[in-house]
């Protein structure tokens, strides 16, 4: 009889923690990349709710939800960063 090097849920749990890093890495390089072009969508956005009788600005249902600009420079970079280290964790421990 051989011996069981690990369990099943070990292993699961490895590949789990490095698909949520490499989720964490890829959305936030997503976000990263799109930042520019949030930018552009916004600022049109915010000229058509500056127009007298705007469909888009109701005075009747004001905005309860606001909408971020952009992705924040320094939050992006900061969860870029730890999904890449949890990432790299997470495959070295699979193949250890």
């Amino acid at each position: 009889m051989h011996p069981v090097v690990g369990s099943f849920y070990d292993e699961v749990l490895r590949e789990l923690i490095a698909a949520m890093g490499a989720a964490l890495f890829f959305g936030n390089l997503y976000a990263l990349v799109r930042r520019s072009r949030d930018a552009d969508r916004i600022a049109a956005r915010t000229v058509e709710r500056g127009r007298p009788g705007s469909p888009v600005r109701s005075p009747a249902r004001p905005a309860a939800k606001r909408e971020l600009a952009q992705a924040p420079l320094g939050r992006t970079i900061g969860f870029l960063i730890l999904g890449f280290v949890v990432m790299v964790a997470g495959i070295a421990s699979l193949t250890a």
